[in-house]
């Protein structure tokens, strides 16, 4: 028999994340061992853990997903990680496996799927819902390549953290960063989409599915 698959979920919501454990513990060669609501303790129960599998969301308050992945990777080369977001657009799967992750599966995904993409990535195989698939093979169909793709993993997350209205000390606080490196970022997120203000970067990620709408995402805090 094989052995177990040890995984640890980072959710922010607990609902969420006995969901995941519920329909996992179905499964005979799943096990959930470990649980995180944020980013930052993500990272430091990773250590302890040392889980086969991570089960990433990215949207959290404060270090976001994305984040997490790179960072648990600089620590841990070997670390698989599959991504599980509501956001179903191709910049952010793009995003994820420049991260380091080895999957990508929606929320909106058949529940039976993520026990499939739980054993892929512990084999370190890629795995991806057909939505996401099909939103990458899309991409790759264009001539030219998104501005939103040809963001670092870095300066992704300083957008997303800059969309979800987030001060520059906050995200610099988030990051470890001081805020002029922070404003740097703004700057060379907003020179690389081709925008010249923060509303106009709204609409920009509103365009191309990053954003929902301006009632979530007024405006960018400086």
């Amino acid at each position: 028999m094989d052995a177990v698959i040890r995984v640890m979920l980072v959710d922010d919501h607990a609902i969420v994340r006995e969901g995941y454990r519920r329909l996992l513990d179905k499964e005979g060669d799943i096990a959930v061992i470990a649980e995180a609501g944020d980013g930052i303790g993500a990272y430091r129960l990773y250590k302890d853990a040392a889980p086969d599998v991570v089960i990433m969301d990215i949207s959290m308050p404060g270090r976001g997903g994305i984040d997490v992945i790179r960072q648990i990777r600089q620590w841990d080369s070997h670390a698989r990680v599959l991504v599980f977001s509501m956001h179903a657009n191709a910049s952010y799967a793009l995003q994820a496996f420049r991260s380091g992750a080895k999957g990508y599966m929606t929320k909106s995904s058949a529940p039976e799927l993520l026990a499939g993409a739980v054993r892929n990535v512990a084999k370190n195989k890629t795995a991806m819902c057909p939505e996401i698939a099909s939103a990458l093979a899309l991409t790759r169909l264009e001539e030219e390549a998104s501005a939103l793709e040809r963001l670092s993993p870095r300066e992704f997350e300083v957008l997303r953290m800059l969309l979800d209205a987030q001060s520059t000390e906050e995200i610099a606080s988030t990051l470890n960063l001081t805020p002029k490196t922070v404003a740097n970022y703004h700057y060379v997120v907003k020179t690389k989409l081709g925008v010249s203000s923060d509303i106009d970067l709204v609409y920009y990620c509103m365009r191309y599915g990053v954003v929902s709408s301006l009632a979530e995402h007024a405006t960018l805090s400086g």
